[in-house]
C-alpha cells in the first residue's frame, strides 16, 4: 500500500471521544505521547445520550483533582428502587452520604462531562479532530497502522477504538463477532429543566449539591429484562427506560409507549410535573457483560468501553463509565510499555488484557456473569414477582371491615398464587447469579 509521505504520523490514534476514547487519549498526552483523538460527533459528548450516574473511583485514578474543576451535577446521597405494577408502586430507599472518595458517585450530563474530558486531553497536549468518520483501519502485513477517513489516510503505532457499542470498526476488521440483538439493549432518555437547583433539593428532599439515583423495574418492560430510571441534576432530572432487544419484537408496546408507561406512573410524574422537556435521546448500550467480551487487543490495536462490552446491569446499579475510564487507562498504560519496548505486536499488547483481567473489571464482569442471562431467561423477574410484591404490600397496609388475617397468611396467599418451589428455585438461582 502506498502512502503520502508528507502525512503526519501519530504514536496513537483514539477513535470515539467518549469517556474511554478521551480518558486515555488525556493519560497518553500525560506522558508526552502524540495522540490523535478523532469523534465522529460535532464535539465530544455531542452524539451521548445526556445524564447517568458515574462511580469516581476510576477518575481518581485518571484526575485526582476532578472535583475541582469537572462538571459534576450531584453528589449521589440517596438511593431509591421502585418495583412498578399495575399503577401500584413500592419503593425501597436508602441514604447516605459516602465518606470515602472512592466510595463516592455523582450525576453528570455526558454532553458536557465529555466534552471537558476531550478538552482535558486536549490541554494536555493531544489533537482533537471532530465531524471526522473513521471508515476503516488501515493494516500491513496484518498488523494495523492507522485508519482511513474519506480519502485521508493517518498512520500510527497503535490505534485504540473506543467508539461506543456498535463498534462498526471492530465488526468490520473481524476483531468481533456480528453484534446479536440478545446482546444489547435500547434505551430511551428524556432530561427535563427546572429553574433553579433549589427546586431540585425542594422536591426530592435534598440538601443542596446532594442527588438521588432512583431505579424501576416491573410491568413498564412489558416482561422483558430491563427497567428505568431518574437521575437528578443540578437544576434538571434525567429519566429514561432502558430494554434488552432479545425478545423486543414479542412486546406489546414500543420502547416509546414503554417510556410513557413510566412516566404516566406517580412517583414519576409528581418528579417531573412543573418541569420542561429539553431533550429526548435514544442509545445502544451492550448488555450481556463478561460473556460477551472477546477481542482486547491484537497486532497494532486495542479496545476500551462499551466497544469492548465493558458494561453491567445488575438491577439496582447500573455501570459502564467506571469501566470505560479504567480501560482507557489501562489501554495507554499498556500503549507506554510497548512503546518503551518499540513491540507493537499482539503478544506485547496483551499486556493490555492482562491489566483488565486483574482489576476490578474483570473481577465485577466475572462476579455478574450469570446474572444477564438469568434475568433474560426468567420473565417472572419483570412481571409475576414485582404483582407479588406489591400485592403483599396492598395486603399489609389495606384495611377495610371484611376483618383481618394474620400477617404470615397473607405472606402465603400470596407466595401460594406463583408457587413455593418456583420461588424458592428462582432466589436461589438469582442469589448464585449475584
Amino acid at each position: 500500500m502506498r502512502y503520502s509521505m508528507n502525512q503526519e504520523r501519530f504514536d496513537a490514534i483514539v477513535v470515539g471521544a467518549g469517556m474511554g476514547g478521551a480518558a486515555c487519549a488525556y493519560r497518553l498526552a500525560k506522558a508526552g505521547k502524540k495522540v490523535l483523538l478523532i469523534e465522529r460527533g460535532n464535539y465530544a459528548g455531542a452524539k451521548n445520550m445526556t445524564g447517568g450516574r458515574i462511580y469516581t473511583h476510576s477518575l481518581e485514578m485518571l484526575m485526582p483533582d476532578f472535583r475541582g474543576k469537572a462538571p459534576l451535577e450531584r453528589k449521589v446521597t440517596a438511593e431509591k428502587i421502585s418495583i412498578l405494577q399495575g399503577g401500584q408502586e413500592t419503593t425501597i430507599g436508602y441514604a447516605a452520604n459516602p465518606q470515602k472518595a472512592q466510595d463516592e458517585s455523582y450525576t453528570v450530563l455526558r454532553s458536557v462531562f465529555d466534552r471537558f474530558l476531550a478538552g482535558e486531553a486536549e490541554k494536555a497536549g493531544a489533537m482533537v479532530v471532530n465531524k471526522i468518520q473513521v471508515d476503516e483501519l488501515v493494516k500491513e502485513g496484518g498488523r494495523v497502522v492507522g485508519v482511513r477517513c474519506g480519502k485521508d489516510t493517518v498512520l500510527c503505532d497503535v490505534v485504540i477504538l473506543a467508539d461506543g457499542a456498535n463498534s462498526m470498526l471492530a465488526e468490520q476488521s473481524g476483531f468481533r463477532k456480528r453484534t446479536r440483538p440478545a446482546d444489547m439493549a435500547v434505551g430511551v432518555k428524556e432530561v427535563y429543566t427546572f429553574p433553579k437547583s433549589n427546586f431540585i433539593d425542594d422536591r426530592f428532599c435534598l440538601a443542596p449539591g446532594e442527588g438521588l439515583s432512583q431505579l424501576f423495574m416491573g410491568d413498564i418492560s412489558c416482561g422483558l429484562m430491563g427497567g428505568g430510571f431518574l437521575y437528578t441534576n443540578k437544576t434538571s432530572v434525567s429519566v429514561g427506560v432502558v430494554v434488552s432487544l432479545s425478545h423486543i419484537g414479542e412486546a406489546d408496546m414500543t420502547i416509546d409507549e414503554m417510556m410513557n408507561r413510566l412516566l404516566s406512573y406517580p412517583c414519576v410524574a409528581n418528579a417531573i410535573r412543573g418541569g420542561k422537556l429539553v431533550e429526548r435521546s435514544g442509545h445502544m448500550v451492550p448488555e450481556v457483560g463478561y460473556r460477551g467480551i472477546s477481542t482486547l487487543s491484537g497486532d497494532g490495536f486495542m479496545i476500551v468501553g462499551d466497544a469492548a462490552g465493558f458494561c453491567v446491569n445488575i438491577g439496582y446499579a447500573v455501570r459502564g463509565m467506571d469501566f470505560a475510564i479504567a480501560s482507557g487507562i489501562y489501554a495507554a498504560d499498556a500503549y507506554i510499555k510497548a512503546h518503551e519496548a518499540g513491540d507493537y505486536s499482539a503478544s506485547s499488547l496483551r499486556r493490555y488484557d492482562q491489566m483488565v483481567e486483574n482489576s476490578f473489571i474483570g473481577h465485577d464482569l466475572k462476579l455478574y456473569r450469570k446474572f444477564p442471562e438469568f434475568a433474560s431467561s426468567n420473565p417472572r423477574l419483570f412481571s409475576t414477582y414485582p404483582e407479588l410484591i406489591n400485592g403483599i404490600m396492598h395486603d399489609t397496609f389495606m384495611i377495610n371491615g371484611d376483618g383481618a388475617s394474620s400477617l404470615s397468611s397473607k405472606l402465603m396467599k400470596r407466595a401460594k398464587s406463583v408457587g413455593l418451589f418456583t420461588l424458592i428455585g428462582d432466589a436461589i438461582k438469582g442469589g448464585r447469579s449475584l
